[in-house]
């Protein structure tokens, strides 16, 4: 059974940073992309970051570029998304997510989710 536990959402002012992690199980992911997710309220879910394998970043969003980074650690299998530099447009719930094949932005083509991580940015 895989599972996807986020953590470290929370509020903070615009500027300041927050660090995503999200822990899975299940299975060995060191061979499959995982990514984070986000969603505002009455909006698509969006994707932000992308990694594979060996921590090669795939993919990141235009409105994070330069701003977030992602990581992963395959000893534990947790990914981590470092957000820095936030915006008020970046409130939304983030969601880590896991597929074995599939590596883009295309958030139904992912096979597994994790419940999201709350993250509110003040202005």
């Amino acid at each position: 059974q895989v599972q996807l536990v986020e953590s470290g959402g929370g509020s903070v002012q615009a500027g300041g940073s927050l660090r995503l992690s999200c822990a899975a199980s299940g299975h060995t992911f060191s061979r499959w992309c995982m990514g984070w997710f986000r969603q505002a309220p009455g909006m698509e879910r969006e994707g932000v970051a992308i990694i594979y394998t060996a921590g090669g970043t795939l993919s990141v969003a235009d409105s994070v570029q330069g701003r977030f980074a992602i990581s992963r650690d395959n000893a534990t299998n947790t990914v981590y998304l470092q957000m820095n530099s936030l915006k008020p447009e970046d409130t939304a719930m983030y969601y880590c997510a896991a597929d074995r094949t599939y590596c883009g932005l295309r958030a139904q083509l992912y096979d597994y989710w994790g419940q999201g991580t709350q993250v509110t940015v003040s202005s």
